[in-house]
């Protein structure tokens, strides 16, 4: 038998055994297949809330809160992004397997993963609309200034850009490989750049003859494409090597927690080397075993196909191996998944199924797809649900409010049945009595509201940028030392509880507020007849939760391991701006939760006054008609009637609009509901 057909007959007995690769079993819906049917329930969603907010807003339903609160939602679910990191050492395989898994309809490899032409620098893909197909490229040099990725990235001019042809897959995988682009300096510019460590010589590149080291070109590149599944909001990041990662504390302690899903590659004959170990313990290991986010894949499985080893033996060496790694990183068995990334390209690439089911990507991309999306689409749904909710409970006051106040005009008209002219202009008079008196009574409320939205400054104060800088300066002074930082993670531990306070006062004085709404609108209710309703403060624990979270990402950096590298001050700047834009994204979070809480509270208040006023003016116009005309009542009643039943019939196309959206909220997985619901219309 020849080798060529020995490992054909491997392929095809891997892909017929029970267990394919342990992980084989039957797929569903592929990752790119999942990923744009969540886009198509997106669109539709956000289509749904574009035709109810043109709706109320047409039918003089929108008030301050409820604008926000549909701008929000619409906002969300149209820029919802799901991102997939992919980390490993060098020569694991990681852009063969982006290529595999995102960019085999290309026909060819797009990301570069040719032998000695690997991605060199962190890498993002992802589509901005407002941007043309480009690479764009941050020079490597810039290490050597104090600004974050961050700042970086709003200051377009520092970056090379490389336009991309859409329509030339040749084009865009050419102008790719730029990511592979390396440069010679000395050792010193290694170090001053962070690719040198003399205290960590295993780890540093080899010199040359000439005493020149290789470091990447490039800090960092972002690819902006228009393809399928980036325009959909799909953002894939790159991370090469235990360097590039560790060098840059944005990428760890911002970028990678941030991605729904992280996929850690390693080489199925060698296993988990001593540096992957580092760059698993350092940047992705997790506390209280929290690992659900993580797929380990074992890539480069087709070197074990082999003739001299049956297709029983292939298999016991997977599960081996796959059962040691899964052991000596602290995951789920079935986290663990053997893949050929290489195979599975050409398997894509040529059409050929058996090649496909034998390089174990089909599993992977199951595992992505209901793993991330499955995920990702149950956080979304329970906001989305979340603020339907909301926006159901606050126009259901608006609606109770008109009815309530034509109820009282007809109680009122009823009462003029036969009545003398003298009769209806003492019931003018009582009606300009009681406008006057509310009149008064809306000035105090505005004395109210100038005390709330006073508290309301002093929590936003709390928690902007200015008092977030003093609470972390103690530990950006104690960072920011020269040397080995003593002490530090005590600093760190108090910057935190000093944190972790502030989120405390802000929550006891949005309670404040709350107490003191609730007293000022039961005496308004109990004045005026109002509805009003102070909604519960909002909770800050998960704010707290997500300082906890960012706490324990920078704990890795407090390691004895990490102790020198920490004690370099360019390092340790990039940490502290790393920190603080973290920190100030969960506060500005909060703060903007706060902000909409109080927007719903008064916005009722606003929309009741303002129904109130207009009631005064169609109370007293409805005199004035029944006082020049006999059949002036009878009109005014029967247009309050009219405008009874106009109430009705506009709750339920209401409700029938909230309903649609409930139903693509708990259904999000058929493509035709979505695509009805997209084409569905409301009347007028």
């Amino acid at each position: 038998m020849h080798c060529g057909q020995t490992v054909n007959s491997i392929i095809w007995a891997l892909c017929l055994a029970p267990n394919v690769l342990i992980f084989g079993s039957k797929v569903g819906f592929s990752f790119n297949a999942q990923f744009e049917q969540h886009g198509t329930w997106r669109r539709a969603f956000a289509q749904e809330l574009k035709q109810l907010t043109q709706w109320m807003d047409s039918h003089e339903l929108m008030d301050a809160a409820v604008q926000e609160r549909l701008q929000r939602l619409e906002n969300q679910i149209r820029s919802d992004k799901i991102m997939v990191a992919f980390v490993a050492e060098f020569s694991r395989g990681k852009s063969e397997l982006i290529n595999a898994i995102f960019f085999a309809d290309y026909g060819r490899r797009i990301m570069p993963a040719s032998p000695g032409r690997t991605t060199m620098c962190p890498t993002e893909l992802g589509y901005d609309s407002t941007l043309p197909a480009c690479l764009r490229l941050l020079p490597i040099e810039t290490r050597l200034q104090p600004h974050g990725l961050a700042e970086w990235r709003l200051k377009r001019d520092s970056w090379v850009n490389v336009a991309l042809d859409v329509h030339s897959a040749d084009q865009i995988a050419n102008a790719l490989e730029k990511v592979a682009q390396v440069r010679k300096v000395s050792i010193q510019e290694a170090r001053a750049l962070g690719f040198w460590h003399d205290e960590l010589p295993d780890e540093n590149p080899a010199p040359d003859t000439q005493g020149l080291v290789e470091v990447p070109l490039w800090r960092h590149a972002l690819i902006n494409m228009p393809h399928p599944l980036l325009k959909e909001g799909l953002v894939i990041l790159d991370t090469p090597g235990l360097n590039a990662v560790g060098a840059e504390p944005e990428l760890t302690v911002n970028l990678i927690p941030q991605a729904q899903a992280i996929v850690f590659i390693l080489a199925a004959d060698a296993g988990v080397t001593r540096s992957d170990l580092s760059i698993w313990r350092e940047h992705l290991e997790t506390t209280q075993g929290s690992t659900e986010s993580r797929l380990v894949v074992l890539n480069k499985i087709d070197a074990l196909w082999d003739t001299l080893s049956a297709p029983e033996q292939v298999q016991e060496q997977l599960r081996r191996q796959c059962a040691t790694s899964a052991e000596m990183l602290g995951v789920r068995l079935d986290q663990v998944i053997p893949v050929s990334a290489q195979k599975g390209l050409v398997a894509k690439i040529t059409h050929d199924d058996a090649l496909l089911q034998a390089s174990g990507l089909p599993a992977l991309e199951n595992a992505l797809a209901q793993g991330i999306m499955g995920r990702r689409q149950t956080i979304l749904r329970a906001a989305m649900a979340s603020g339907v909710a909301g926006l159901t409970a606050e126009t259901s006051r608006v609606f109770n409010i008109r009815r309530r106040d034509l109820d009282d005009q007809m109680h009122e008209l009823h009462s003029l049945r036969g009545k003398n002219a003298s009769v209806i202009e003492s019931m003018r008079d009582r009606i300009e009595h009681e406008q006057k008196e509310f009149d008064f009574s809306a000035a105090k409320i505005q004395a109210i509201r100038a005390v709330h939205l006073k508290m309301l400054s002093d929590v936003f104060e709390q928690l902007g940028a200015k008092a977030l800088k003093e609470k972390l300066s103690t530990l950006v002074n104690a960072l920011q030392q020269k040397g080995i930082k003593f002490g530090v993670r005590k600093q760190y531990a108090d910057a935190f509880d000093r944190l972790r306070a502030t989120l405390d006062t802000s929550q006891i004085a949005a309670t404040e507020i709350q107490v003191m709404l609730e007293g000022t609108f039961r005496q308004l209710n109990a004045d005026f007849g109002f509805s009003l309703q102070v909604p519960a403060a909002p909770s800050l624990e998960p704010f707290a939760t997500d300082l906890g979270r960012i706490e324990q990402g920078h704990l890795q950096y407090l390691s004895v391991g990490n102790v020198l590298k920490l004690a370099r001050p360019e390092f340790s700047d990039r940490l502290v701006r790393a920190l603080f834009m973290r920190v100030r994204a969960v506060f500005e979070s909060a703060a903007n939760d706060l902000e909409l809480w109080s927007k719903s509270a008064t916005a009722q208040l606003d929309a009741q006054l303002l129904e109130r006023r207009r009631s005064f003016t169609r109370r007293i116009e409805a005199v004035d008609r029944i006082q020049k005309a006999a059949s002036g009542l009878v009109e005014r009643i029967s247009e309050i009637e009219e405008s009874e039943v106009e109430l009705a019939q506009m709750q339920a196309r209401l409700q029938s609009h909230t309903g649609r959206l409930m139903a693509l909220l708990k259904d999000s997985t058929l493509e035709s509901k979505a695509t009805a619901s997209m084409s569905s219309s409301i009347p007028a």
